[in-house]
């Protein structure tokens, strides 16, 4: 367990006095310190709340934000709602597969890419939808698979 999260869990604790709220701020903080949560980190997270460590666990599993495996720098998230499906979303998915060399779920060799699907990101009128680290990208057909990712390459470079 990092000294600082000891830090982050009072604090967490005293803006939300119930453990069950204190617990989603504090394993964004961790997840964003560690890149994900593994088991030894859920279970520090239990520990530093007071809670079991099958109930973080369980809040762990239960959102999709939260990666109990680790992740590419730059995490693809492609919406698979109606809309998005409609409008091209599974092409864009084959496409950045194809791109990428992997497949959906997967990180490529570098630790650059992870390819994931998203029930909705809730833009249907941008559809198709895409995000990079949480940054929205609407109007994403699946022959714009190159563009979407040279475009991320330069605003992170």
């Amino acid at each position: 367990m990092r000294p600082e999260w000891k830090e982050w869990a009072a604090e967490a604790k005293a803006e939300y006095p119930q453990a069950n709220s204190a617990l989603l701020p504090l394993l964004h903080r961790v997840q964003q310190q560690e890149g994900w949560l593994s088991p030894e980190s859920l279970a520090d997270v239990a520990e530093l709340l007071g809670l079991s460590d099958q109930y973080v666990e369980s809040v762990a599993s239960f959102y999709s934000l939260f990666f109990k495996k680790p992740v590419g720098k730059k995490v693809v998230h492609v919406c698979m709602g109606l809309s998005c499906m409609l409008a091209g979303a599974d092409e864009l998915m084959h496409n950045l597969e194809t791109k990428l060399g992997i497949s959906q779920g997967q990180t490529t060799e570098d630790g650059q890419y992870t390819l994931l699907e998203a029930e909705c990101l809730a833009a249907c009128d941008l559809a198709p939808v895409a995000q990079i680290n949480l940054r929205f990208r609407g109007h994403v057909t699946p022959d714009k698979a190159d563009e979407l990712l040279t475009e991320e390459k330069e605003v992170s470079s």
